[in-house]
């Protein structure tokens, strides 16, 4: 991977409102969805991984400016936890819950599951996303507020 500060386009001073505001830019730019550069976009995901962070910041500029070596900083992206106990479960194969089922991410960050199953690329998971939310979905506009959903065909 690049120097993260150099993938952003930012100087490693920089406030982190300039980082964010560098990475949405850049992500603008080079989202596949929008006809960018996939392997580009995912080089911008794993720089604002680390620069998005507090903590990985610091310890990503502590081991530049004191050399220590790469394999002593956290991973950028999560590990995908144990393996669910289903074994036909897909695997997410792209972002950075990459190797993750649909399963395991409703458990651990809901709220992605929320935001992917608008996405285009979320829809084709649809049914999986809405089995590990359960029958519960968050209401636009009232993020603190939930209502039972109605499902078709007589079931609950």
């Amino acid at each position: 991977m690049a120097e993260p500060y150099e993938c952003l386009q930012v100087h490693p001073l920089a406030d982190p409102e300039i980082i964010r505001a560098a990475y949405r830019v850049l992500a603008r730019r080079y989202h596949p969805d929008a006809g960018g550069d996939p392997k580009r976009m995912s080089e911008i995901n794993e720089a604002w991984a680390i620069l998005g962070d507090d903590v990985h910041r610091a310890i990503y500029d502590a081991e530049r400016s004191h050399q220590v070596p790469r394999a002593s900083r956290p991973p950028a992206t999560p590990a995908p936890p144990k393996a669910d106990s289903d074994q036909s479960a897909r695997l997410l194969d792209f972002g950075r819950y990459a190797g993750w089922s649909i399963g395991q991410l409703g458990r651990h960050d809901p709220i992605y599951l929320e935001w992917l199953v608008r996405t285009p690329i979320g829809r084709s998971y649809r049914r999986e996303i809405d089995d590990a939310l359960g029958t519960h979905v968050r209401v636009s506009g009232t993020p603190t507020a939930t209502v039972k959903r109605h499902r078709r065909w007589g079931r609950g």
